[in-house]
């Protein structure tokens, strides 16, 4: 694929995006589509600092820039690049380039693992990346299956046929090329990367229940050191600072965008004690709950004082 083929491809691939998020974007932003896994992100302005404990995704820079913080790496990257999440882990981001005129858009793809151990006899033979985090320019291929899985969006009965196909394709992309170390864990059969998966989807299922470590260590088949171990190495948190991260970040979804009180967000999460839920929403956003809700609603940074006097 040449240069000039290769521009025109990304051209066109924003241009789907843009029309596509215009149209459904909700208010935080998000546009889902109807195919399993893949949305599209747009903002119209430089964002608060998002926390999130991040599914294993491909995110397609299409227009604006981004920062993104996870343990022990930050970095930003910019339209035409992607970001390759191979494992389950918290991140900070923040869009820094965003405007009305100029909206910053994203193609956002979950790495879906029952596709990855189907093709992953394509690199069978190759190195495995420790990193979990990478940020390469998008390739070629991969832009060009990315875009004729956009243009489907609005034929519904090619997508249903078309659909997984171009999926697949876009998995094989990613393992054959310059993400492919990174990501092919998560395709290797009983991978200490899919025995922790197994549990981390039980964590992410049931997070609002007191869940015993024993659980999950059973459901990845190992003992409770040794998942305890792999689980730290590949998610960089315990399962209790795990389960207690995805309970924070959904009550405080609750609280900003269904407006929920304090009380109702915290019991709805699984805290039976506010006080409590109140010491920890503050050490994880460094800002409490109430706090958070009127600066939120203010349309303010929470953590500007100036702006809020």
């Amino acid at each position: 694929m040449t240069v000039a083929q290769t521009n025109h491809d990304f051209a066109a691939l924003l241009a789907y995006c843009r029309r596509f998020a215009d149209a459904h974007a909700t208010p935080d932003g998000s546009a889902p589509t109807s195919v399993r896994g893949l949305s599209v992100v747009r903002a119209l302005d430089p964002g608060a600092l998002q926390v999130a404990v991040q599914r294993p995704v491909i995110a397609m820079l299409l227009q604006g820039r981004k920062r993104v913080t996870t343990p022990g790496a930050s970095f930003e990257y910019v339209a035409g690049e992607a970001m390759v999440v191979s494992a389950d882990i918290p991140t900070v981001s923040q869009i820094t380039r965003a405007s009305a005129a100029a909206p910053y858009y994203a193609l956002v793809m979950e790495l879906d693992p029952a596709i990855l151990r189907e093709l992953i006899h394509v690199v069978a033979d190759r190195p495995r990346e420790a990193r979990t985090v990478r940020v390469e320019p998008i390739a070629a291929e991969v832009t060009d299956a990315a875009l004729r899985l956009v243009r489907l969006l609005d034929q519904p009965e090619a997508l249903a046929v078309l659909g997984e196909g171009l999926l697949r394709e876009l998995h094989y992309w990613l393992l054959t090329g310059v993400h492919g170390p990174a990501i092919s864990a998560l395709g290797v059969v009983d991978s200490h990367a899919e025995r922790i998966g197994r549990a981390i989807e039980i964590l992410r299922r049931e997070f609002r229940r007191r869940i015993q470590v024993d659980e999950l260590a059973k459901s990845a088949g190992m003992s409770e050191a040794a998942f305890h171990r792999h689980f730290r190495a590949l998610t960089t948190l315990s399962p209790l600072q795990f389960q207690k991260q995805l309970r924070l970040i959904e009550a405080r979804r609750l609280m900003l965008s269904e407006g929920a009180e304090i009380m109702q967000a915290a019991h709805a999460v699984g805290y039976a004690s506010v006080p409590q839920f109140t010491r920890e929403y503050g050490r994880m956003f460094d800002v409490s709950p109430g706090r958070d809700i009127r600066y939120q609603g203010a349309g303010l940074d929470s953590h500007d004082d100036e702006l809020a006097g």
